[in-house]
């Protein structure tokens, strides 16, 4: 069971039985964190993937893009008739992403006055997407290592990965290693892509987050900016407490019936989601001449990403491969997609996608 599904429980609970106070969120100054570290926080996740793996990754990145997209536009066509456009809103940015667009979405809905009952529903998506998304890309993932493995597959693709080569480019900018292992120069160069993203986002009127998402890519691109500089710099951790408190604070307040009339829109945006990343993935992954279980994994990710991405993948190929290099070969022939799968929906796309739509509220 997912520990933040544990950690979101507990805290619904322990409200709800008086355990503590409706203002534990506020006392923990964790919200005044998110507000001063959320754009650095996403200029950060820029630079979790090189931008030559994602271009390498090509395909994951299209079946990715069409399993959101998909899923999008099928909770448009029956969340909106059926209960309103917030709740759009405040299913579709978790449903393709993890804790940060859903930080995002719940503080949008909280800054546009939005009912208390459909403020707790991105919480609530959060909590269950990966419970049906988890056991389902298992098993896809488990019949694509097997095929692999009996067709003979695994050993020509072994083969080609060994006689490619690995030529890793120079970046346009290197710094002197006293600067680029330096835990403040790092954690510097995130706070000045993030500023910059919110200074930018005036002119521009392009959302922040999307510019603090953009920036670090082409930053992380070019040199400018150390390749997971938040978690290098040892500041990940407290980011993403300020991201989660954002995300339990409509839990703390809420009231039970709150929850209880959430409960029908969550499940519709679950089945109707779930089912339209699958089907987008589907008919990319037929478009590109993949392999539909691999392609179908990748889309899958937006519903869990990392680290689950990484945990499944180990697991499929530490129990379909034989041997230790076997194992090996079934983890590189799986890994690179799943993990650009899951940056780019949950990264990336739900960033976009949920600060795009909160921006019509």
């Amino acid at each position: 069971m997912p520990s933040l599904l544990v950690a979101m429980l507990s805290i619904f609970l322990f409200a709800q039985l008086g355990l503590v106070p409706e203002t534990v969120i506020e006392d923990s100054l964790l919200p005044q964190i998110y507000a001063v570290l959320v754009i650095p926080l996403l200029f950060h996740m820029g630079s979790l993937i090189p931008l030559r793996t994602m271009l390498k990754q090509w395909r994951s990145v299209l079946i990715a893009l069409s399993g959101m997209l998909t899923a999008v536009l099928a909770l448009a066509a029956i969340v909106i008739p059926l209960f309103s456009f917030q709740h759009f809103v405040a299913g579709a940015g978790p449903l393709s992403g993890g804790i940060v667009a859903t930080g995002l979405t719940t503080d949008g809905l909280t800054a546009a006055g939005v009912a208390s009952a459909i403020v707790v529903l991105p919480a609530l998506v959060l909590m269950m997407q990966s419970l049906p998304a988890m056991p389902l890309t298992n098993f896809l993932l488990r019949r694509y290592a097997m095929n692999l493995r009996d067709s003979g597959e695994l050993a020509n693709l072994a083969a080609r990965a060994e006689n490619e080569e690995q030529s890793s480019r120079k970046k346009l900018i290197t710094f002197p290693a006293s600067l680029a292992e330096n835990n403040l120069f790092m954690l510097f160069c995130v706070l000045v892509g993030g500023s910059i993203a919110t200074l930018l986002a005036v002119p521009t009127r392009v959302p922040a987050s999307i510019l603090g998402l953009v920036l670090g890519i082409a930053s992380t691109a070019i040199g400018l900016t150390p390749e997971r500089a938040m978690e290098r710099s040892n500041s990940f951790g407290i980011a993403m407490a300020g991201v989660v408190a954002i995300v339990m604070a409509p839990l703390v307040t809420a009231s039970m019936s709150d929850v209880i009339a959430a409960l029908l829109p969550m499940v519709i945006i679950l089945v109707v989601g779930g089912f339209g990343i699958t089907a987008g993935g589907f008919i990319a992954t037929k478009l590109l001449r993949w392999k539909p279980q691999l392609g179908m994994s990748v889309a899958l990710t937006a519903m869990y990403g990392f680290p689950a991405d990484y945990l499944l993948t180990n697991e499929v190929a530490r129990s379909v491969g034989r041997d230790e290099m076997e194992r090996d070969q079934l983890k590189d022939a799986m890994l690179p997609a799943m993990l650009v799968g899951g940056f780019t929906s949950v990264s990336a796309g739900s960033v976009v996608i949920a600060s795009v739509l909160v921006s019509f509220l």
